[in-house]
């Protein structure tokens, strides 16, 4: 009887916590007050005091637990001499616990940062979609930047560059540079956020992502499988959902004004690379003849460079691509991101608004 008063607790958690979901929703701003920069920031605290030491990621540690759990649960419902009906009763109303705790933790923790205020209107950013010629100058700006920035970079050669260019203590250096850029726009910044590297390697690219938030441990994740070239972009991105923004767009523009605006040039132009192939990509879809004729006339070193991260991906082909598109592009949706997966994107508009805005 206890037993099963326990499952109905974890299940009425459950709905409690997506019903406060929905409310913060339609207000937003009592999300951002209570909970982000609220009872978020002392979990980010917590998390990052009491666990982020551990040498390995908490991932894996995590799941062998869950594992074991899940296993032993099986394992004594099916040793029971309960008749089959009363096992399916049993089993259902486990997997109810299981699942409506499962919500509530991931929205405690985590979660209820979806509902906060758009970081745009925080920062006063007025967005808009790109046409073609402003998309056009936006990639013809962004690659002066990167053949600036990559004739700074001690060593570099016209081959491609590698792990051995990167600096020393990387990940302190990009989450210092994470916390710069929020703070100075106002966001709290307790804690120190861990991104990792995982393997085995292809872990998130054969399901066409190259990092991972994991709220239930706190830390940021990198596929040890994606190019040198690209971690401290996305390092910097799952940095940006540790400390409390759900949004992919959102997190992808913080990765850009991290590195971008990093001292190292190493970071700076690996960060801006990354938001040019997004630039680049864009743009193919309408021009690919004229964005091949310009790619060609890129520098030696640059197109190494873009050789490389695609020669790399193709290492990792996809596992069921239309499968992980609807799933991944469903959970975005659920968690209020309108254009799903295509919010990833959305950094484009985000940094043009705030380069003008800046300008003023």
């Amino acid at each position: 009887m206890i037993i099963q008063k326990r499952k109905a607790i974890w299940v009425t958690l459950g709905i409690v916590a997506v019903l406060f979901r929905w409310v913060g929703g339609i207000n937003p701003e009592w999300i951002e007050k209570i909970y982000s920069r609220g009872i978020f920031q002392g979990i980010r605290v917590a998390i990052d005091y009491l666990l982020a030491w551990s040498p390995i990621p908490l991932i894996y540690p995590f799941f062998i637990l869950l594992i074991f759990f899940i296993g032993k649960s099986a394992y004594r419902l099916y040793q029971s001499s309960d008749s089959l009906k009363k096992k399916f009763y049993r089993f259902a109303s486990s997997l109810a616990a299981f699942i409506g705790g499962g919500i509530f933790f991931f929205l405690f923790i985590w979660g209820f940062n979806y509902g906060r205020v758009p970081v745009e209107e925080e920062m006063g950013l007025q967005l808009s979609p790109l046409n073609l010629d402003e998309l056009w100058k936006e990639l013809q700006d962004e690659t002066k930047q990167i053949v600036r920035l990559r004739l700074e970079i001690p060593g570099a050669t016209d081959s491609a560059l590698g792990k051995e260019h990167l600096p020393v203590n990387l990940e302190r250096k990009l989450r210092k540079g994470v916390v710069r850029q929020l703070s100075r726009y106002g966001y709290p910044v307790p804690g120190r956020v861990r991104g990792r590297l995982l393997y085995p390697k292809g872990i998130f690219l054969r399901f066409s992502s190259s990092g991972l938030y994991f709220p239930f441990t706190g830390e940021g994740h990198v596929d040890a499988g994606l190019h040198p070239l690209e971690w401290p972009f996305v390092m910097s991105h799952e940095m940006a959902h540790g400390y409390g923004f759900g949004d992919e767009g959102t997190c992808n523009f913080w990765a850009y004004l991290a590195t971008a605006q990093s001292h190292d040039p190493v970071i700076a132009y690996m960060g801006r690379l990354v938001y040019w192939r997004t630039l680049a990509t864009n743009y193919l879809i309408y021009y690919p003849e004229k964005y091949k004729a310009f790619r060609g006339k890129l520098p030696a070193g640059i197109q190494a460079d873009l050789n490389a991260i695609n020669e790399n991906l193709k290492k990792y082909p996809d596992i069921m691509p239309d499968l992980r598109y609807f799933a991944y592009d469903t959970y975005l949706k659920a968690q209020g991101i309108t254009e799903g997966i295509k919010n990833y994107s959305r950094v484009i508009m985000m940094v043009k608004a705030w380069r003008e805005n800046t300008e003023i």
